[in-house]
């Protein structure tokens, strides 16, 4: 095992602490690893396409940029029942960002991994455009709309498969790895985030904290100690996920765990991208060395 040198990567559901797989990938690529197959669901589906488009460095430099206000400005509201946000304003950004491709064109494997909201079926995206496939993995339901594509509708491939190990198993890669973003909690797994260096403008900034906040709480003004709608949804969806990781774990045996705490960061907190890209590289580093020792 020791001389494995090609990936089948499998990158898991978990918000903005999906960050971290970009440092995984980032540590991976520099031991020499090869990753011919991904595999992802939800944030990891959007870190996982990327990367396959050979553009990953360049989200990296934009998403590590991101102040908090520069999140609360991609965020487009959707005023029907469908969902709380539209994200069609996220991914317009992100196509003229790293620009759009057919899945089955891009130099390595890729699958995105969907929920078929009308029968529950798992259902894998392997063709037809990258954004098409990464908009239905990440949309989290009341959070995001749902998708349609190709005549399903289609939301957050974490409903049915958090961490789809089982969309590799046939890469013949030499090595697969799987990244799990709810790892077992740790305490003070990151340094502070950095101050801004708009701090000045305090008033603007107040402003904007209590839009996150009123966002977070389904757009209701709450007391600070009371769950808000959005509290609910994802603390409901990581107990669930949690099960089903698991299970899948426990099912497809990776050879590779890399566990990100899921105490790292709350769900929404993209603005601090460098510390949890760091993290992720950190965590990568720890378990390759395990992976070493076991083989020497």
């Amino acid at each position: 095992m020791s001389n494995a040198k090609t990936v089948s990567l499998v990158l898991g559901s978990g918000g903005a602490r999906g960050l971290a797989h970009i440092g995984v990938i980032d540590c991976l690529t520099r031991a020499g690893y090869q990753i011919h197959a991904i595999a992802g669901a939800s944030m990891g589906a959007l870190i996982g396409g990327i990367y396959a488009t050979g553009r990953l460095d360049t989200y990296a430099r934009w998403v590590s940029a991101l102040e908090r206000s520069d999140v609360i400005r991609l965020v487009d509201l959707s005023f029907g029942r469908a969902g709380l946000i539209k994200g069609d304003r996220i991914i317009s950004v992100l196509k003229s960002l790293i620009g759009d491709a057919d899945i089955e064109e891009l130099p390595i494997r890729f699958t995105a991994v969907a929920t078929d909201l009308d029968n529950g079926e798992e259902v894998w995206l392997r063709e037809g455009s990258l954004f098409d496939a990464i908009r239905a993995s990440i949309a989290i339901p009341t959070v995001f709309t749902p998708h349609r594509y190709r005549n399903r509708q289609l939301v957050d491939g974490s409903l049915v498969s958090p961490i789809p190990i089982a969309a590799v198993q046939n890469a013949r890669s030499d090595l697969t790895i799987a990244v799990n973003l709810s790892g077992p909690p740790a305490p003070l797994v990151t340094a502070a985030s950095p101050p801004d260096e708009n701090h000045q403008r305090a008033s603007r900034h107040e402003r904007i904290a209590r839009f996150v906040d009123d966002l977070r709480r389904g757009l209701e003004r709450q007391p600070e100690d009371t769950l808000g709608m959005l509290d609910i949804i994802v603390k409901s969806m990581s107990i669930m996920e949690h099960s089903l990781i698991e299970a899948q774990l426990k099912c497809w045996s990776p050879d590779l765990i890399i566990d990100i705490p899921k105490n790292v960061c709350n769900f929404y907190e993209f603005h601090r991208a460098r510390e949890l890209i760091a993290l992720g590289a950190r965590r990568a580093e720890q378990a390759l060395a395990l992976l070493a020792a076991a083989d020497a």
